[in-house]
């Protein structure tokens, strides 16, 4: 298989993973398309080995789920005519890999890489977003707190202009104490006394 059509495997798989219950998932009905099997006879061999499938590996969807699944943009074709009393089997990462253990045909251990893959793919797909927004945050708390300091180099610049304004005013108006004074001699006349 080429690199070029591994990744369109990884990236056809990834698309069929969804989260539920906070984790990532894939649904039987898409992991037996994947693996070449009926989604019966996987679902067959996970209850022969449901030792191997402890709750972190594989859960069955609630009544709820399933309802809302099937009305959400991930629901699968086969998942609309399936049987309401048997809610679909949501498998983790690691359930995954394990029924491809159970199933133990060429095919799923083939295909179990490229679903390996697509779970790793998205993975570091939520690491980067999260690195990314951790990033947007502390930039943005470094120009809050440039703008805080500019706002205040800004107020004190304003009231220092202020305070220059008003002292030029001062000194452009003449001071109200002293009279003017008449140019040349000026004669006093003694007041008789």
């Amino acid at each position: 298989m080429s690199a070029g059509t591994g990744i369109a495997a990884v990236d056809a798989i990834a698309s069929r993973i969804v989260t539920l219950r906070g984790q990532r998932v894939i649904l039987d009905t898409d992991l037996a398309a994947l693996y070449g099997v009926e989604t019966k006879r996987l679902n067959e061999q996970v209850k022969r080995n449901a030792q191997r499938f402890p709750a972190d590996f594989m859960f069955r969807l609630s009544a709820e789920e399933t309802t809302e699944l099937n009305r959400s943009q991930f629901a699968t074709g086969s998942q609309k005519h399936r049987d309401q009393r048997f809610p679909p089997f949501a498998f983790t990462e690691h359930g995954a890999i394990m029924a491809a253990t159970v199933l133990n045909s060429t095919r799923a251990v083939e295909v179990s890489i490229f679903v390996v893959r697509a779970f790793v793919q998205l993975r570091e797909l939520l690491a980067s977003h999260r690195d990314l927004a951790q990033k947007l945050e502390e930039l943005e708390q470094k120009a809050e707190a440039l703008a805080m300091r500019h706002d205040d180099f800004a107020r004190n610049t304003r009231m220092q202009l202020r305070q220059v304004f008003e002292v030029i005013q001062e000194l452009m108006e003449p001071p109200e104490s002293e009279q003017k004074r008449p140019i040349g001699f000026v004669i006093h006349e003694e007041k008789p006394g």
